[in-house]
């Protein structure tokens, strides 16, 4: 028998009202009479609309929602329900209908999302210059509003939940591809709109892989197994990282553990507003370097995460972006050896004035029992 969902706390009202007249500000700064948004997360965070198929536009005086006649009824409830001074317009191509009612000499559009056929086709319906801009929309997203925190909270508390319940099938002689599934049914039923992203299970050699996807490889004794999961609740994820070993762990596999827990440590204690994330990243490196694992650590430390699971800022080593306030990121150091195995661990972190606040509430105590 299937269980129903969970049913969720309602959640913290988030400020979607407020959120035009923040990018109409930044509009202001980059010469530019409004603003083409193609980006469907970006309209989703700027309007609420949660459809297919939509083109945005925003200007001084007026916020516009071009969709299709499938949302015909759906995107003004959803607008309304935001409380927003916005118009809804049905065309059977957005894109082309705003640009065919555009009259203004300089329009933004965003470089990294609109396709070089999607601005073809947009420059051939109007007569506007196309001014490309970067980050307009993300830079605004990275700072979280009260309400978008609190549905993060619930997402990272579902993943621990889901976990909490799993771990022990470690024991049982599972493939990854089955511990995947536990944790992704677990999450929906504690209710969770699904996985934040692919759950990823990987044991033994497989752990090698920072982005391993689950095989049908039986989870032995002696395996380190790296699990990254997540938790998608009213469109906010989480993530988070832990590391099993089956069984008492060679020295190598404990020596592992332990400086990657103390990198993580590092990096996690470095997360404040006004830090460059660059140094969150140096943090974990110093530790795995002074190990002599330098070049077994093979990505950036983290990144932060909302709507999208990888948003700005960027922590790595040459990450020009710098911690504030109400960002949520994640630290992440790994070490990996081929063929072996690896370790990584993983907390998502909301920053705050003086430090974080720790989203990922598992231990950090990768010991599953003494196979039965």
């Amino acid at each position: 028998m299937t269980r129903a969902p969970r049913p969720l706390p309602s959640f913290i009202a988030m400020d979607v009202r407020g959120r035009a007249n923040r990018l109409r500000a930044a509009l202001t700064e980059h010469d530019i009479e409004g603003l083409v948004v193609t980006s469907l997360t970006n309209i989703k965070w700027l309007t609420g609309f949660t459809g297919s198929n939509a083109t945005a536009w925003i200007d001084d005086d007026s916020l516009v929602l071009y969709t299709d006649g499938r949302y015909q009824a759906q995107a003004p409830q959803e607008l309304e329900a935001n409380h927003l001074e916005a118009t809804t317009v049905i065309a059977s191509d957005p894109l082309t209908a705003l640009g065919e009612a555009l009259t203004c000499a300089r329009v933004g559009v965003e470089a990294d999302q609109l396709t070089w056929a999607n601005q073809q086709r947009f420059a051939a319906s109007c007569t506007a210059e196309l001014v490309p801009t970067s980050g307009l929309i993300l830079g605004l997203r990275a700072i979280k509003d009260a309400g978008e925190l609190d549905r993060m909270r619930t997402a990272a508390a579902i993943a621990d939940e889901a976990l909490a319940r799993t771990a022990a099938l470690l024991e049982q002689t599972p493939t990854e591809r089955q511990i995947a599934l536990q944790l992704d049914h677990t999450m929906q039923a504690l209710g969770a709109t699904a996985s934040a992203y692919e759950t990823i299970v990987a044991a033994g050699p497989n752990a090698a892989l920072p982005h391993a996807r689950p095989t049908d490889r039986p989870i032995v004794p002696g395996d380190l197994v790296v699990i990254d999961v997540g938790a998608l609740v009213d469109g906010y994820r989480s993530d988070m990282t832990r590391t099993f070993i089956v069984g008492e762990p060679t020295e190598l596999q404990a020596r592992q553990l332990e400086v990657v827990q103390r990198a993580q440590a590092a990096g996690a204690a470095t997360v404040k507003h006004g830090v460059e994330t660059s140094a969150v990243d140096e943090a974990c490196r110093a530790v795995i370097g002074e190990a002599g694992w330098a070049e077994a650590f093979s990505h950036g430390t983290g990144h932060g995460v909302g709507l999208d699971i990888h948003e700005m800022p960027r922590v790595n080593r040459v990450s020009p972006d710098v911690l504030a306030a109400g960002m949520v990121v994640t630290v992440e150091p790994g070490v990996y050896f081929e063929g072996q195995g690896g370790v990584r661990w993983e907390d998502l972190l909301i920053v705050t004035g003086d430090g974080a606040e720790c989203l990922s509430g598992s231990p950090k105590a990768p010991l599953v029992s003494a196979w039965r």
